[in-house]
């Protein structure tokens, strides 16, 4: 059933399709399979599935919603369906036939918004609320109404082994995970996000499947590339032999997602790691995909994590005015911020040393630092040049849940570094041009760590705790003798709690200070960034240094006005000098005194000429080239 603007059902080969009067067909892609039977929780005899061509099995019966089954192939083996719309006990176990139509949008169409008003507020579904389910964000919804953010992004939720964990070992990628709560609750969050003007973004994993509870190399190996491998597993068969339906199965992944959930997007992780030769990247078959389906009647927003640093996803592909992506996660913009507040330089944090202000310079001018240099961390050329890209290609954040959750006490930002400089940075990241990202419990200043956690079997535990440990070794340039650092373990249930967000911080008085300046911010943001990032002129931006710890920028627009920073990043007090027009923010006074730790904004009018680069600093200002 599609119900124009809104769909309710994506109608796909893979997994169990409710039809009518409790008849559901059941699909499953088994090319290693010589036979497939289903068994359904009445007990009755197992099914035979019809054998058709290119390793398909189909059947039509009767099973009607909430119906429990999984698949028994070659007599020998017990698996769940890799399209279960919900695994309520856990990967391991039965499926369950869900009717999707069952739910209730409501009668007025959810018309989306557009890339440019994204104030993204990434969650951890399991540690955001006390009840750690998606029914315990709804009841937080109007929190993040009140300080105005308009897109939420949960990490992964695709179901995935165990009690607890990030969700990146997913391996049930149709099924929202079970211990968060039943796919009605998931749709009745995104309803009421939709119902407050938010947003909503899923976190998807299509590089690789999860450790725990993965059955398809049994009967469907085609899945995976055989000389081809992820830090975290075996990689996709994007364009080997057989991958058309492999590529068809995430396509579908991320169509179902949006039509029977209404997400408003896909946040996809590590898409560096996806490789491709085939003459359609996946990612571009993907946009086309979305952009000529639920994309045709609401705006559909594709993200991207890529740490190679190309641009190439994010440029206009043949015949679309829209990139592959939409936007990007900038690294090099929290590396750079991070430096210079922390002063830390292990890892690739020694990648912005010994000038991150200036590495932060060419983010706010050209969007990455990196564009092709050499990095020490990585030990490889870097990044393509990105100076021609529109502003808003590039999310920029002070934290996200893998710059804290890495580190081994998962300590936040706030917890590193007084208020004093986290005020000048936040000041800078929310009205930079650009799409802004909060971690949950930042807009308050948490002091609650979030730790990586993970709860697999018990003989891959083992596995884990000492793959943390040789990457703190790494991180930190430890030799193998080295005593890591201390770390929490991620299996333990402990971790896991003590990762939730303590949200009686906010009756502290120091909390609610936080919580007002972001919401001030943020509201100057709608009020004097979102209008004016339609006449942003991509490689128009100027960028000073001078002296060292001061940073101007001046983005001129196509309206004939100049948007304008100035900021001393560093405990060394400067005297900064203004350019002409309207400070709209600045984190202290602004007078001929010399202050550390300052953000200001301002906006120059149009028609003003000016003969030299003194709203860059003083006459001894040079441009960054």
């Amino acid at each position: 059933m599609i119900d124009g603007r809104y769909p309710y059902r994506h109608d796909m080969p893979f997994g169990a399709i409710p039809l009518t009067s409790g008849i559901t067909r059941f699909n499953l892609w088994a090319p290693k399979a010589q036979s497939v039977h289903l068994c359904l929780s009445d007990g009755l005899a197992p099914l035979p599935l019809r054998q058709r061509d290119q390793g398909w099995f189909v059947l039509e019966t009767q099973a009607p919603q909430g119906t429990r089954y999984h698949y028994l192939i070659d007599q020998k083996y017990c698996v769940p369906d890799p399209a279960s719309r919900y695994q309520p006990e856990n990967v391991h176990k039965d499926s369950q036939v869900i009717d999707p139509t069952s739910f209730s949008w409501g009668a007025v169409p959810w018309p989306g918004r557009s890339w440019r008003e994204a104030i993204l507020y990434e969650i951890h579904v399991g540690t955001f609320s006390p009840q750690g389910t998606y029914d315990g964000v709804t009841e937080r919804l109007d929190h993040l109404a009140n300080l105005g953010i308009t897109a939420l992004e949960i990490m992964p939720l695709a179901d995935f082994p165990g009690r607890f964990g990030w969700g990146y070992d997913g391996v049930s990628l149709f099924a929202p995970c079970a211990r968060y709560g039943h796919p009605d609750a998931l749709k009745n969050l995104v309803l009421q996000a939709h119902l407050r003007g938010m947003m909503v973004f899923l976190d998807v994993v299509y590089n690789h499947f999860g450790p725990e509870g993965n059955y398809l190399h049994l009967y469907a190996p085609q899945f995976f590339h055989p000389q081809r491998h992820t830090p975290w597993g075996a990689a996709i068969n994007f364009d080997g032999p057989d991958s058309p339906w492999v590529r068809r199965f995430f396509i579908d992944n991320a169509l179902y997602w949006i039509q029977e959930f209404h997400f408003d997007g896909l946040r996809l992780d590590a898409v560096q790691t996806m490789i491709d030769h085939s003459p359609i990247h996946f990612l571009n078959e993907l946009h086309q995909a979305i952009m000529s389906g639920p994309g045709q009647h609401r705006p559909i927003h594709l993200v991207l994590e890529n740490g190679d640093n190309a641009s190439r996803f994010l440029e206009p592909v043949r015949h679309s005015t829209i990139a592959a992506g939409r936007g990007q996660w900038n690294d090099d913009f929290h590396h750079s911020l991070h430096a210079l507040a922390t002063g830390e330089s292990d890892g690739y944090y020694r990648d912005y040393f010994p000038d991150p202000i200036d590495h932060l310079g060419r983010c706010l001018q050209d969007g990455f630092s990196y564009q092709g240099e050499f990095s020490s961390y990585f030990g490889v050329h870097r990044g393509s040049p990105s100076a021609h890209l529109p502003g808003d290609c590039f999310i920029q954040f002070l934290q996200n849940h893998d710059q804290i959750g890495n580190r081994p006490m998962g300590e936040r930002l706030h917890a590193l570094v007084g208020s004093e400089v986290l005020h000048a940075l936040t000041a800078l990241f929310l009205l930079a041009p650009g799409i802004p990202m909060l971690f949950m419990g930042q807009e308050w200043g948490s002091l609650k760590p979030f730790f990586f956690f993970s709860d697999l079997e018990s003989r891959l535990r083992s596995t884990v705790v000492s793959g943390r440990k040789r990457e703190f070794l790494h991180f930190f340039r430890l030799s193998a003798s080295d005593s890591p650092p201390t770390f929490a373990d991620p299996s333990q249930e402990e971790t896991f709690l003590f990762s939730k967000l303590d949200w009686s911080e906010l009756l502290e008085m120091r909390h609610q200070d936080w919580i007002t300046r972001h919401r001030e911010l943020i509201h100057l943001r709608q009020k004097e960034i979102w209008p004016r990032m339609e006449y942003l002129q991509p490689g128009m931006t100027r960028v000073a240094v001078h002296p060292p710890g001061a940073l101007y920028v001046a983005w001129p627009l196509a309206s004939g006005e100049t948007l304008h920073l100035c900021t001393n990043l560093s405990s060394v007090s400067l005297t900064l000098s203004y350019p002409p027009g309207r400070c709209i923010y600045a984190t202290s006074e602004l007078n001929n005194q010399p202050k550390s730790w300052l953000t200001a904004w301002f906006i120059q009018p149009s028609g003003w000429v000016q003969s030299d680069h003194r709203s860059l600093g003083d006459t001894g200002v040079h441009d960054r080239g």
